[in-house]
């Protein structure tokens, strides 16, 4: 079973720094996943919320915040004094993390709140003009965002986001078009998701920190596991390639 480090090396850095990210990138796991959201002034930095105020010393939506206003807040001594003057990172300064390495980088689109109109356009170009196209997943709870992002790069890979248990899951995720389903872990152990693991559509699960969870999970089927643990979960299941 496959391994993403769930927002960067979470468990032990704070999430989506670039201190996260570079502790990720010299782990020998599968991937990398990471959410990016626009800034006022069209700008992708990488960031979970769509607001700053849990994971920063500055509040308010990034929306509403230029890139030079919100590099101006501190985003690491939320999480420990260690990481004082951590700043919120770009797309560009993340993709710049992996380019050495072989790391799958799973990309959310967070547009399943606000629309940010042009932003997987925007993702699409970022990723191509480094030419990490085979390297990248775009998922989302947008699946609009999924749907364009197909019809704009059919070669880059996408993954529809769930929070809940689908009803004929492989006719949605094939009408999408999506190539993957990513879903809370409860619901991949659930009877209807044996039909996409017997058609070959891979199914990821978030966010696993337990150990047990873990072994269940590998049992049932699933491709691969988002975890804040990245490191320990790699111990444990002696993850592939």
């Amino acid at each position: 079973m496959k391994i993403f480090a769930h927002r960067g090396a979470s468990g032990a850095f704070p999430e989506n720094t670039i201190a996260a990210f570079k502790e990720a990138s010299y782990l020998p796991v599968y991937g990398v996943e990471f959410d990016v959201h626009m800034t006022a002034d069209d700008e992708l930095v990488v960031i979970h919320d769509e607001k700053i105020n849990r994971t920063s010393t500055g509040k308010g939506y990034v929306k509403d915040k230029t890139l030079t206003e919100l590099k101006s807040y501190d985003f690491g001594s939320w999480f420990s004094p260690d990481f004082t003057g951590e700043t919120i990172p770009t797309l560009q300064e993340v993709l710049e993390v992996f380019c050495g390495t072989d790391h799958i980088l799973n990309i959310e689109l967070k547009s399943d709140i606000f629309p940010y109109e042009g932003m997987v356009e925007k993702v699409i170009t970022n990723v191509t003009d480094m030419q990490m196209e085979s390297r990248v997943v775009l998922s989302s709870f947008d699946h609009g965002a999924i749907q364009l992002a197909k019809k704009l790069a059919p070669s880059i890979e996408t993954g529809a986001l769930f929070m809940e248990v689908l009803v004929n899951p492989v006719d949605y995720i094939r009408n999408i078009p999506a190539d993957a389903l990513h879903v809370l872990f409860p619901a991949a152990i659930r009877p209807s998701m044996r039909e996409l693991f017997e058609s070959g559509i891979p199914v990821r699960t978030f966010t696993v920190n337990d150990e047990n969870y873990a072994r269940m999970l590998q049992q049932a089927g699933v491709e691969a596991i988002f975890t804040d643990y990245p490191e320990k979960m790699h111990a444990l299941l002696k993850d592939h390639h």
